[in-house]
């Protein structure tokens, strides 16, 4: 029987340039919320694949704010709102190369496509809607599906039992720290794209890369193998 091959794309920073969308509705919400001015795309970084309520208690650590989960809540209900508002007024492009590559996948008897994301099922699906990412023919897994983020490898388990293949056999593209060990922690193979942070904080991944364009099919069954 031919070997199957899993291949598992993150969303947010993977297939669109998200984390600007992402870091500029989260500092309104930090204007408009809390009264922060003066918030930076930086401040989020620790919080980058570990979902919403993750991505705003990082920054709010950063400038000393405790929270409460009522508070954390409402930021994350209006981060959505700011987001989606966003997305729908300045639609964005694919990373070059993030279509082709799930294109020539989908093509191959040999292979198996998931998409696996932190985000909720609304915020993604719109990310996926104004990208043209065919994602109702993947397996297709987002935050709302899972009890753990990662650096939790729940997601990335959940998109390879759903896909029928083992972990070991599955290659996750991620772009942040959390989401190279949560592939890793999975027990799968990692290709870390610099779209988000630097080469240097994604050295855990099996492979690094400025672009998927730069990513075949060959390259992938090679790091599975």
């Amino acid at each position: 029987m031919k070997k199957l091959y899993g291949l598992i794309f993150d969303v947010d920073g993977v297939i669109a340039d998200t984390e600007a969308v992402n870091a500029r509705a989260s500092i309104k919400v930090f204007a408009d919320l809390f009264g922060v001015e003066g918030v930076v795309r930086e401040d989020f970084e620790a919080g980058l694949g570990r979902g919403a309520e993750e991505y705003v208690k990082a920054a709010a650590r950063v400038y000393g704010l405790e929270l409460t989960d009522e508070q954390v809540e409402q930021a994350t209900q209006l981060r959505q709102e700011y987001f989606l508002k966003t997305l729908s007024e300045e639609p964005l492009p694919p990373f070059l190369g993030v279509l082709e590559l799930m294109d020539e996948t989908m093509q191959r008897e040999d292979f198996r496509i998931a998409i696996a994301t932190s985000g909720t099922l609304e915020k993604s699906r719109a990310v996926l809607n104004t990208v043209g990412v065919p994602y109702q023919k993947m397996v297709y897994i987002n935050g709302n599906d899972v009890k753990h983020k990662k650096p939790d490898p729940e997601l990335f388990l959940t998109a390879a039992e759903r896909m029928v293949i083992e972990p070991a056999n599955c290659a996750v593209i991620e772009d942040a720290p959390n989401g190279v060990q949560a592939a890793k922690a999975a027990g799968a193979k990692c290709i870390a794209v610099t779209n988000s942070t630097t080469a240097a904080n994604l050295a855990k991944a099996d492979l690094v890369c400025d672009s998927l364009e730069q990513i075949s099919i060959e390259t992938i069954q090679s790091l599975i193998n």
